[in-house]
């Protein structure tokens, strides 16, 4: 579950002013808006690599306002995917389970795991230059999903994208939300994206936020079930 609570956020000239909403455990939602109304900047806020003027944001029971990153137990996929182009794509499957000091035994069947869930297991060995746009939001998303978060942020993962993949990745995105049982917040401009994922829409709009249900049913998950945080910090990844 993520709640966000009267959250003010103040970055240089732009604000965001007295934020609140509620995404259920297990619950996809999709959050949109136009260019530059501060769907980034929410999504920064509640991973912690902005910090809040004021208000709350909750993951699970737990008030994670004050908490760095690390230890927000939050996958998170940027604009950019932000992989490392001297890595193959089984290293990014296993850095954040190496930062954690994860058993080896344990990492190897974690990453291969994760590339059958995303089909990428002829592309281990490979490095990130040469794969494509599909092929590299897949390395993207399985590095944020790799720890088992209880959280997933995704800003604008299926941006240029060719039609074709991106049905695929959607059809992905939605696989992997309903393996997993991850809470996820999907920042997109695309109506028909929407449309095909979400269970919920935060739509924000002059800087006030309105909540709408999607076209997809919404699960029945126990709440409890993601309502704490692991004790130890670990590295950002």
């Amino acid at each position: 579950m993520i709640r966000v609570s009267d959250l003010v956020l103040q970055v240089g000239d732009f604000r965001l002013d007295k934020v609140s909403f509620e995404v259920p455990t297990g619950h996809y939602c999709v959050l949109m808006g136009k260019t530059g109304c501060g769907k980034t900047t929410l999504l920064e806020a509640i991973t912690g690599l902005i910090p809040v003027t004021s208000g709350t944001i909750h993951l699970g029971s737990v008030d994670v306002t004050q908490l760095r990153p690390q230890q927000r137990n939050i996958g998170y996929v940027p604009q950019d995917g932000a992989l490392f182009s001297t890595m193959t794509v089984s290293e990014h499957l296993a850095f954040a389970l190496q930062i954690r000091k994860t058993a080896s035994a344990e990492i190897e069947a974690r990453v291969d795991e994760l590339a059958r869930m995303l089909e990428i297991s002829p592309l281990l060995e490979r490095n990130i230059h040469g794969l494509s746009g599909g092929e590299r939001q897949r390395v993207a998303v399985g590095r944020a999903l790799s720890f088992k978060p209880m959280t997933l942020l995704l800003d604008e993962p299926l941006t240029a994208l060719d039609d074709e993949t991106h049905a695929q990745m959607c059809d992905l995105l939605e696989t992997v939300q309903q393996q997993t049982g991850v809470t996820v917040l999907h920042v997109s401009h695309r109506n028909h994206e929407a449309r095909r994922l979400a269970q919920s829409v935060l739509r924000i709009d002059d800087g006030s936020l309105t909540v709408t249900p999607g076209e997809r049913p919404a699960p029945s998950v126990d709440d409890e079930a993601q309502a704490t945080l692991p004790t130890e910090a670990s590295e950002p990844l």
